[in-house]
């Protein structure tokens, strides 16, 4: 009889866990479950955290949000975006403290269509709390310049442009595994001059963090995941700008089960969130 109750109690045990479905898992770098709490406790230690996105996830901008409140909680924080290009800094800067209205910030500022439900909110959240934001990317029709003519093509433009993106020349590594990816995902499109639209993107980044961040405060800047993962990209050009930096990378990936890291995953970042692949994409 005692059996027989064990084994019920198992099967039972096993039914409840089976469909107590979990939308996403946290995981080290190393692919072992570990929580949002650890991963907290670990990036409120750092100069800098790196929090890599899928840019229509909505569980991870939900998560970006929940995060950003629980670390001003502990401490000091600064935020920091892909998605603003730094000649709009003067127009978020003005929203922020109040002399632009929403009106305003969207005519003055080239906001990404998903503004409104994936950003919008953590903008909104640094404007309550008197927080900085900062507008990090490089605008984008520089990117374009040097996907067309390379990076000499820069020097051509006056100096009152050349503060919008990273002190040139901009170091640059072909040999990153990263670009050489990007390479091969492309097909050779573009040739060597698409990996250096990125790595100027990245560059522009890792300065104006650099620029913005300072000691006793944690810089949580939102990118897409593919700008920070495996500590390079943005990682890569924070850590020349200031090589003392502490950084904190996490990644976002999708799959079809979360109860495992795949090992394709591994080492991509700091701490890895796995969502399930039937997440609702905002657009």
């Amino acid at each position: 009889m005692k059996i027989y109750s064990l084994s019920f109690f198992l099967f039972v045990n096993f039914i409840i866990t089976a469909q107590d479905k979990q939308p996403y898992q946290i995981y080290n770098a190393k692919g072992n479950k570990t929580t949002y709490k650890k991963m907290l406790k670990t990036a409120a230690d750092a100069d800098v955290v790196l929090f890599g996105e899928q840019h229509d996830n909505a569980l991870i901008h939900w998560l970006e949000l929940e995060f950003a409140k629980d670390m001003a909680a502990q401490k000091p924080v600064a935020f920091g975006a892909e998605m603003i290009e730094a000649d709009n800094q003067q127009a978020l800067t003005g929203y922020l403290l109040g002399q632009v209205d929403q009106k305003g910030l969207d005519t003055l500022a080239r906001l990404w269509p998903n503004y409104k439900t994936d950003y919008k909110p953590l903008v909104e959240f640094a404007k309550a709390k008197k927080y900085i934001f900062v507008a990090t990317n490089v605008p984008r029709h520089y990117a374009s310049l040097v996907y067309k003519n390379g990076f000499s093509a820069l020097d051509t433009l006056p100096d009152a442009e050349k503060k919008f993106m990273a002190p040139l020349p901009v170091a640059y590594d072909a040999e990153l595994p990263g670009y050489k990816a990007m390479l091969q995902m492309s097909g050779m499109h573009g040739g060597e001059n698409l990996p250096k639209a990125q790595a100027l993107k990245d560059a522009t980044m890792g300065y104006f963090i650099s620029k913005y961040s300072k000691p006793g405060t944690t810089f949580i800047h939102y990118n897409g995941s593919y700008h920070s993962d495996y500590h390079e990209g943005i990682n890569w050009y924070l850590k020349k700008y200031k090589n003392d930096v502490s950084i904190v990378t996490i990644a976002t990936v999708s799959q079809k089960e979360v109860d495992t890291l795949q090992d394709e995953y591994l080492n991509k970042a700091d701490f890895i969130i796995v969502v399930d692949e039937d997440m609702t994409t905002t657009y």
